[in-house]
């Protein structure tokens, strides 16, 4: 079955909708909706942060998993893990949470195409039993827990899912109702007064998407907006340091290099633009000062990575000699065209000739994941979809990954990675993690750069928004503005 989402129109008014006005928040997001908010895609991120999708579990701040609409959960036999549902929790439209509510939604996630990054490699069967959703995996997963935390995998009420289209709008479970969604403009969310948890302090929510990060800044300077996220790094000595703040988070900035054809098809040009790669500069020129530098995929947002082995070079550097090539990325990130403007003068001093290519990224996503570019820079968060970085290196790195934009298929990367994925969680599995890192890295089709860190702004009178390295949660009930 293939889920997709149509064009989302306003929905009837909500609970809430009478205190239209009053203490609600005025937020400025970066990116618009990628696919109409589909809630199968990215855009279930942004549901999340509005606390208006939820799902079956929530992860805490060491990454563990904690109840949230199921109540505890246990693994039946090696295969299975039953999840208990939570009682007396109501949909948006009214209908009651039920354990075959909640499996229809996680059947529709596994069936869609494509499917989830998180379940990139998963088959699940989901069942539901009295009030239990029993959830089976064709090979033992010790993340399944942790898989039904990614906002892709929220639970919506039955009239979300309508032949081959999946819609958010009044079908949610959290603590504000979205109940309008203006094309890529903006949306609007009212407090949920049939909440299961503790009533919102903020009356509502109104969002707007602004691409421009100059524009995202001046909005919090002006008073425009309560939140703004993202804040440009360019624009952060602009504003009162009262209203920033800035978190590492598990994002790496990487460069990703087309391995399957074109000039770094050949693993000395990969090695010759590892080699001339200066991060150090990025940090200091482009990010003032506002990043880390990579020593690797992962970064201090995840502590224990820096307990990586030492890699030594496993292929030396080619000559270049004009080697034409295109690097590109995308605008909605400010800091981007810039990286790729300093990149593109230290690969040409290395002896590449290149082409730059500059556009939104829902103008150049397509063609990235394609393989139309020979270099692909990307702004990539590591653990956004499980807490873990074991989705995140399948998705990007193995060879059947949903989102390899290096075009990367080798078997010792895919060998290390199913390695880590059947470790299960804590030390063992966090050196397992580190040794597909190493693989991956000693392909040469991946080099990072730097990992980001988080620039959110907030006006004096805001309280209680949420800086969130895995960027899930941003709004909740405890938010407000005075």
């Amino acid at each position: 079955m293939i889920l997709s989402l149509i064009a989302l129109t306003g929905c009837s008014a909500m609970p809430g909708a009478a205190d239209a006005g009053a203490g609600r928040i005025d937020l400025v997001m970066l990116q618009p909706p990628r696919s109409g908010l589909n809630p199968l895609s990215d855009d279930a991120f942004k549901l999340s942060r509005w606390s208006t999708a939820e799902t079956l579990v929530n992860l805490d701040a060491a990454g563990d998993p904690q109840p949230a609409l199921a109540t505890g959960w246990s693994q039946s036999d090696r295969l299975t893990w039953t999840f208990t549902i939570r009682r007396d929790v109501r949909f948006h439209d009214g209908t009651p949470l039920t354990a075959e509510r909640a499996a229809r939604s996680l059947r529709a996630a596994a069936a869609a195409a494509p499917k989830p990054r998180i379940l990139d490699g998963v088959e699940l069967t989901v069942t539901a039993e009295d009030d239990k959703v029993l959830v089976a995996t064709a090979t033992p997963d010790p993340l399944v827990p942790h898989r039904l935390s990614s906002p892709q995998l929220a639970i919506l009420a039955e009239k979300a899912y309508q032949g081959r289209t999946v819609n958010p709008v009044g079908t949610g479970t959290g603590a504000f109702v979205l109940t309008k969604v203006d094309g890529t403009s903006g949306a609007t969310l009212e407090r949920n007064e049939r909440y299961w948890g503790p009533r919102a302090k903020a009356a509502g929510i109104e969002v707007r998407f602004v691409p421009d990060g100059t524009a995202r800044a001046a909005a919090l300077r002006t008073g425009e907006a309560d939140i703004v996220e993202a804040i440009p790094v360019s624009q952060a000595a602009l504003l009162d340091s009262r209203t920033i703040s800035e978190v590492p988070m598990p994002r790496t900035n990487t460069l990703y290099l087309n391995t399957a054809r074109g000039a770094f098809k050949d693993p000395g040009l990969r090695a010759a633009a590892r080699a001339a790669i200066d991060s150090k500069a990025l940090v200091t020129g482009v990010y003032e000062g506002r990043a880390d530098v990579a020593a690797g995929l992962l970064g201090p947002a995840l502590p224990w990575s820096a307990r990586r082995p030492a890699r030594p070079a496993t292929v030396e550097p080619g000559p270049a000699n004009g080697t034409k090539i295109t690097l590109a990325t995308f605008t909605d990130r400010a800091e981007l065209p810039e990286v790729a403007a300093v990149l593109r003068q230290q690969l040409e001093r290395a002896g590449f000739e290149v082409e730059l290519v500059v556009r939104e990224y829902a103008h150049i996503e397509a063609d990235a994941l394609e393989g139309a570019f020979d270099a692909f820079i990307l702004s990539r968060a590591t653990v956004l979809d499980s807490g873990d970085p074991v989705a995140y290196m399948v998705s990007d790195f193995s060879c059947e990954g949903s989102f390899n934009i290096a075009q990367l298929c080798d078997e010792r990367v895919d060998a290390a990675l199913e390695e880590a994925a059947r470790t299960p969680a804590g030390e063992k599995r966090r050196r397992a993690i580190l040794a597909a890192e190493a693989a991956i890295l000693n392909t040469g089709a991946a080099i990072p750069m730097l990992h980001e860190r988080v620039l959110q702004g907030d006006a004096k009178g805001v309280t209680g928004s949420v800086k969130d390295p895995r960027e899930r949660l941003l709004i909740t009930t405890d938010t407000h503005a005075r």
